[in-house]
C-alpha cells in the first residue's frame, strides 16, 4: 500500500481536491473514499490527511461546516470553494504532463 510520503510532492492535495470535487465529506469519509476508488492501493493515516486538509483549507481551497453524520456524530465536512475548483483544474493538468512524461522515460527501450 503507498503511503503519502511515497507519492509525488503534492499529489495527495490533488487526491483530496478531486474526491472534494465530487462531493463534501468529512475526514473518515475522505479517506475510505481514496481507499476505495483507488482499488485500495492509497491509503492515507490521520496524520496526514488532517494537515493537509488544514493546509488547504487555510488556501482557500475548500471550507469546513460541523454537520451530524448518518452515525449521529458531530464531524467536519469539507467542500471545494470556486478558487479549489480553478486550483485543481490547474494541477490537474500540471499531474497529467507529469504523468506522460514519467511514462516516456519508463517506457523507453534498453539498448
Amino acid at each position: 500500500m503507498s503511503k503519502p510520503s511515497d507519492l509525488v510532492q503534492g499529489t495527495l492535495d490533488l487526491l483530496l481536491l478531486k474526491i472534494l470535487a465530487l462531493q463534501p465529506l468529512n475526514g473518515f469519509a475522505i479517506s475510505l473514499r481514496l481507499k476505495q476508488v483507488s482499488g485500495d492501493v492509497l491509503q492515507v493515516s490521520d496524520g496526514s490527511l488532517y494537515p493537509a486538509l488544514h493546509k488547504l483549507e487555510q488556501e482557500g481551497w475548500i471550507t469546513a461546516e460541523w454537520k451530524t453524520t448518518e452515525n449521529n456524530r458531530r464531524a467536519k465536512f469539507y467542500s471545494l470553494t470556486r478558487p479549489g475548483r480553478k486550483h485543481l483544474e490547474k494541477e490537474a493538468d500540471n499531474w497529467g504532463r507529469l504523468a506522460a512524461a514519467i511514462s516516456h522515460v519508463v517506457r523507453l527501450k534498453e539498448t
